[in-house]
């Protein structure tokens, strides 16, 4: 009988991954002693190149996340912030399109962004259209539905959300820079107040709505479950001109839920 091979014993794959991974945003830091080339030589080289392609990836993940945020800082000035956002927060997921779901909140804290107070919400609007993209498909409640349900329990009905629907509010005129950002088309100045936005995604087309006074409470409402008698009274609390008829059809055209869910007694 054949004796055994003895195999020399390797460092774990997550391990090696780990030590790999720690010092690639982190310029300064040397790189790993378990990173070598032919010979076991140190391939100092061969690791700074990946870390600087790994960085120049990110950095145009979130250049294709978030154009409307470039547009207003410009190239520059948005690589610059991009790269300290990067060094500060690794990818958690191997997707990019996953990537800079933190990058919002990092612009509320970037020292240089600090004279743009509503560019953090114009980020979150569009990481917003972006998870909108790629929210599950599902039909949208039609007119036709909500017109056949009895009158009588109306009030009491639910709604159930479509996957690709979200509220951004915004202490600022957030929705109205985002649309003359996200194109090409000229930009003006606009007064400062507040905006509520709804994402939705209506036959595979996104669209980034501004909702009247009242709406945001409205919406939010319904999509935490709440019933339609219950959203109209939070749209009420929220804004006393809140439009109830405007509402209800903002509901249907712009397809921010799938069905209407009553509960109808037999007694």
């Amino acid at each position: 009988m054949r004796s055994a091979e003895i195999l020399p014993i390797r460092p774990m794959a997550s391990n090696f991954a780990g030590q790999f991974s720690a010092a690639l945003l982190i310029p300064d830091v040397p790189i790993p002693d378990l990173v070598t080339g032919p010979r076991g030589k140190r391939a100092e080289k061969r690791y700074n190149v990946y870390r600087n392609n790994v960085t120049v990836s990110l950095i145009a993940a979130l250049s294709s996340i978030f154009p409307a945020v470039e547009r207003i800082t410009g190239t520059d000035f948005f690589r610059a912030m991009a790269r300290f956002h990067v060094r500060e927060t690794p990818p958690a997921s191997p997707l990019l399109f996953e990537y800079g779901r933190d990058f919002p909140d990092f612009i509320d804290r970037y020292e240089y962004a600090q004279d743009m107070p509503w560019l953090s919400d114009v980020a979150r609007i569009e990481r917003a259209w972006l998870d909108a993209y790629h929210a599950a498909d599902a039909e949208a409640l039609r007119g036709e539905a909500l017109a056949a349900a009895p009158q009588e329990y109306l009030g009491a009905a639910t709604f159930r959300p479509h996957p690709a629907t979200r509220v951004i509010s915004s202490d600022h005129p957030a929705v109205t820079i985002f649309a003359m950002n996200r194109g090409s088309g000229p930009v003006g100045r606009v007064e400062d107040h507040p905006e509520d936005g709804l994402i939705t995604r209506l036959d595979d087309e996104v669209t980034v709505r501004l909702l009247p006074p009242g709406g945001a409470a409205f919406f939010n409402a319904l999509l935490a479950g709440e019933c339609l008698a219950g959203a109209v009274a939070a749209g009420l609390d929220a804004h006393p001109a809140f439009d109830l008829f405007a509402a209800i059809g903002e509901m249907i055209t712009s397809g921010a839920f799938s069905a209407i869910e009553l509960e109808i007694s037999n007694v």
